[in-house]
C-alpha cells in the first residue's frame, strides 16, 4: 500500500500496483491507519509494583531495569531455561532474527517459540518431509490464474485474503475449475465449481480417496513418479483401501462428488493443490498435508509450470517469521539447532562458542502449559503475540500466565495478555519502523517507514538492544534494521532460506526478491522444483498416510463438532481490529454459526445468547443461524476475548511432528442461554 499524509497529521491508505495484490486491499488494510492515533495506544511503559497493584506509568529506564533484574534473578534461581521468550509471525525479519539471537546469546535459553507454531507449522513440516524445503508457495501468485484446476483445502480466501481472489476470478474466466473443501459453504466455496462439505477431521481420508480414484482411472503420471520421486509404493498401498463408498461414509462427501473432483484434477493439464489452516490445525495436520502432497506428486502436478502444492500463510510475516530463529528448534536460514554443522556456522557469525548455544527447547503450547510450574519457565517475555486469546485451552493458559514470577509484554495496546503483565513496553507500529518481510510466495519485500513513533514509544529492536546492554552483551546486537539485515544475510548464507544475495536496494528496484538467492548476481528463485527437489538425491518423497480420527470425536455428552476460524472484519486475536469502529460495526462480538434445523432442536433463535461447552471450558456467544454449515458442526471465530473467546474451548492435543494444537476439531455441546 501507499500512505498519504493529510492535514492535521492524519494518514490515508492509497492503492499501490504491487505484483502480489495489484492494488487490492481488504477492509482491514484500508482502515489500518486508524490505529496509529488510536486513543487506547500505549505511549509510556507500565509497571506493576506487586500483583495486587494496578499497572502504573514508568520511565523506560525503570521498566527495562525491572525486566533485566527479573531475568537475572530468575536465571539465578532456576537456571537459564527459567526465562522464556514468545514471538510473533507479524514481526519483521529483522526483529524475528534479533529475537532469536537475543534468546540464545543474551539469555542463553532454549525456551523460545512463537505463534507461528499455531499457524503454518504442520504444512512446513510436511513440505520439508516431502520436498526438503518449506516455502509457502513454490511459485508466484499470478501462476494460480493459469492453472486449469485448483483444489483449495480448508481456506476461506474471499474473507481472509480477499486480494488473492482476483487470481481465482481470472482463473475462472479462463475456463478453470476451483474445488473448495470446507465444512461450511463460505463465500469462497460459493464461488467454486465444486464444494466438498467435509466432516471435520477427515481430510487425509479425502486425499487418500482422491488418490485411490486417480490410480484406478489411470490419472497418475508414471513417468514423473519414476523420474522425480521416491517411495510411491508406500502411498499406493495406503490409498488402496480408501474406496469411494468408504470415503463417503467417513467424510460425508458423496461418491459422485469424489469422482468429479478426481476427474477435474486428473484430466487437467495444469493443477494446483493448496492447503490452509483447515487440515493443518489438527493433531494429524502433518499427515493431512502429506496426503495432499501425495496426490499432487502422483498426478505429476509439481515442479512444472502452473502446477504445484502450496500452503497459504496466515500472518503478516508468516513465511519470514519462521525462517530465522523464532522457533524452538531453529537457527537463521532455516538451519537446525540440533545439527552440529549448523550450530558451528551460526556461532561463527555471532562470535560465540558453539557450546554456548542452547539445545532445542519446548514448542509453543508445551512451553506455555508449563509456565510457573516445576521445570517450566518462571519469567516470560512476549513480543507481538496475544497468547491469552490465541492459545488453545485459553482459560488454562491465562492461569499459567498468573503463575509466572514475572511477565513482560511488548505491544502497542493493552492486550488481554499485557493485562497480566508486570511490565508493559509500548512498541512502534508498522508504519513507524522499517524492515523486511517475506510473503507467502517467498518474496522478500521492504516495508518502509512513513513516520517516527510517538514520543515515549520505542521499537522492538530498541527494546531488545536496551535489554542486551543491561545484561552485559551489547556488542552482539546491531540496533538499526539495515544493519540487522546485513547480519541476517550472512547468517542465512548457504542455508535452505538463503538471503545472502538479497539487499535492500535490490528489493526496492525489483519489488521484492524471491529466496533462495545465494549471490547478488543471482536473480532469485520465483519457481522452485523445476529441475530437482532440494533433497539428497533431488527427488521428492511419498509417504504412507493412514487415517486416524481426531483426538476428540462427538459423543453423548458433547454431540457436535466445533471448528474455529477467521472472518472478514477481524484479524488474529483482535488486539488491533477490535479497536477500529468500521470493523466492529461489521463484527462487533463473538458468535456461533449453527444450522437452523439443529438450532430448532435446541430451541435456539437467531441472535440469542448460547453457551458452548467442551472438556476445556465454556464460552458465551450469539447464535447465528445459517444453512451454509453442516448439521453436525458449529463454527466460532477466534478473534474475540472475554467470555466469547473461542480458544476457551479448543483442544491442545498436539501433532506429534509439528506440535500444532488441534484448533480445528473438538467435541462440543450447545445450550440456550447463559448457563456458565
Amino acid at each position: 500500500m501507499n500512505l498519504q499524509s493529510e492535514n492535521g497529521g492524519l494518514w490515508n491508505v492509497k492503492e499501490r500496483d504491487f505484483p502480489t495484490n495489484r492494488g487490492g486491499l481488504c477492509q482491514k488494510g484500508w482502515t489500518s491507519t486508524e490505529l496509529l492515533n488510536n486513543p487506547e495506544r500505549l505511549l509510556r511503559p507500565l509497571v506493576r509494583d506487586n500483583r495486587a497493584e494496578p499497572l502504573r506509568p514508568a520511565s523506560w529506564d525503570e521498566a527495562l531495569d525491572r525486566v533485566a533484574t527479573a531475568i537475572e534473578r530468575t536465571q539465578q534461581l532456576y537456571g537459564r531455561d527459567g526465562v522464556g521468550v514468545f514471538g510473533g509471525g507479524g514481526l519483521t525479519n529483522e526483529k524475528a532474527y534479533l529475537l532469536g539471537k537475543f534468546a540464545r546469546v543474551a539469555l542463553r535459553t532454549s525456551q523460545i517459540d512463537y505463534n507461528g507454531r499455531f499457524c503454518m507449522s504442520s504444512a512446513a513440516a510436511a513440505s520439508i518431509k516431502a520436498f526438503g524445503i518449506d516455502r509457502g508457495l513454490p511459485f508466484p501468485l499470478p501462476d494460480l490464474a493459469q492453472a486449469e484446476t485448483i483444489l483449495l483445502v480448508g481456506s476461506n480466501l474471499a474473507e481472509t485474503m480477499p486480494p488473492v481472489m482476483q487470481y481465482f476470478q481470472e482463473q475462472k474466466k479462463r475456463g478453470g475449475s476451483l474445488i473448495v473443501v470446507d465444512p461450511r459453504l463460505t463465500p469462497t466455496a460459493a464461488a467454486a465449481t465444486l464444494h466438498l462439505q467435509i466432516t471435520p477431521g477427515t481430510d487425509a481420508v479425502l486425499a487418500n480417496g482422491l488418490l485411490h480414484i486417480a490410480m484406478k482411472e489411470r490419472y497418475i503420471d508414471e513417468a514423473f513418479i519414476a523420474d522425480r520421486t521416491r517411495d510411491f509404493e508406500l502411498s499406493r498401498r495406503a490409498a488402496s483401501s480408501f474406496w469411494p463408498d468408504r470415503v463417503e461414509r467417513i467424510t460425508g462427501i458423496s461418491e459422485k462428488q469424489l469422482r468429479l473432483a478426481a476427474d477435474l484434477l486428473g484430466r487437467a493439464k495444469t493443477a494446483v493443490i493448496l492447503t490452509a489452516r483447515g487440515p493443518e490445525q489438527q493433531s494429524q495436520g502433518v499427515n493431512n498435508v502429506l496426503a495432499f502432497i501425495n496426490l499432487a506428486l502422483a498426478l505429476g502436478k509439481v515442479g512444472k509450470p502452473y502446477c504445484g502444492y502450496g500452503c497459504l500463510t496466515g500472518q503478516g510475516n508468516g513465511q519470514g517469521g519462521r525462517e530465522h530463529g523464532q522457533k524452538a528448534d531453529q537457527l537463521p536460514g532455516y538451519r537446525r539447532l540440533d545439527n552440529p554443522e549448523h550450530r558451528a556456522f551460526i556461532a561463527g557469525v555471532w562470535g560465540i562458542d558453539e557450546a554456548d548455544l542452547p539445545k532445542p527447547g519446548k514448542s509453543a503450547y508445551e512451553m506455555l502449559d508449563a509456565m510457573g510450574a516445576e521445570g517450566g519457565v518462571r519469567a516470560l517475555l512476549v513480543f507481538g503475540s496475544n497468547i491469552a486469546v490465541s492459545a488453545p485451552r485459553a482459560g488454562h493458559i491465562q492461569k499459567r500466565l498468573d503463575a509466572l514470577d514475572f511477565l513482560a509484554v511488548s505491544d502497542f495496546f493493552l492486550s488481554e495478555t499485557a493485562a497480566h503483565a508486570d511490565v508493559v513496553l509500548p512498541s512502534a507500529q508498522w508504519a513507524e519502523e522499517e524492515g523486511t518481510m517475506t510473503n507467502l510466495e517467498g518474496r522478500v519485500i521492504l516495508r518502509q517507514r512513513a513516520m517516527l513513533p510517538p514520543k515515549g514509544v520505542r521499537t522492538d529492536v530498541d527494546i531488545l538492544c536496551g535489554l542486551a546492554q543491561r545484561l552485559g552483551c551489547p556488542q552482539h546486537f546491531p540496533s538499526q534494521p539495515p544493519e540487522i539485515f546485513e547480519e541476517l544475510r550472512r547468517a542465512s548464507a548457504g542455508g535452505v532460506a538463503d538471503y545472502s544475495g538479497i539487499t535492500w536496494d535490490r528489493i526496492r528496484r525489483s519489488d521484492g526478491i524471491f529466496w533462495p538467492c545465494p549471490g547478488e548476481d543471482h536473480p532469485g528463485t520465483p519457481r522452485l522444483f523445476l529441475d530437482r527437489f532440494p533433497t539428497d538425491d533431488g527427488k521428492a518423497r511419498f509417504h504412507a498416510v493412514p487415517f486416524q480420527h481426531a483426538m476428540e470425536e462427538p459423543d453423548e455428552d458433547f454431540p457436535l463438532y466445533l471448528t474455529t476460524g477467521r472472518i472478514m472484519a477481524q484479524y488474529q486475536s483482535g488486539t488491533q481490529t477490535r479497536r477500529i469502529a468500521a470493523l466492529m460495526t461489521g463484527a462487533p462480538e463473538a458468535f456461533v454459526q449453527i444450522h437452523p434445523s439443529m438450532a430448532r432442536t435446541y430451541g435456539i433463535a437467531e441472535g440469542e445468547d448460547v453457551t458452548l461447552t467442551t472438556r476445556r471450558g465454556n464460552a458465551v456467544v450469539k447464535a447465528q443461524l445459517t444453512n451454509s454449515i453442516r448439521m453436525d458442526t458449529l463454527f466460532v471465530p477466534f478473534h474475540f476475548g472475554g467470555k466469547g473467546c473461542a480458544n476457551l474451548l479448543t483442544n491442545p492435543a498436539l501433532d506429534p511432528v509439528s506440535r500444532m494444537p488441534e484448533f480445528k476439531v473438538c467435541a462440543v455441546r450447545i445450550q440456550k442461554g447463559i448457563t456458565c
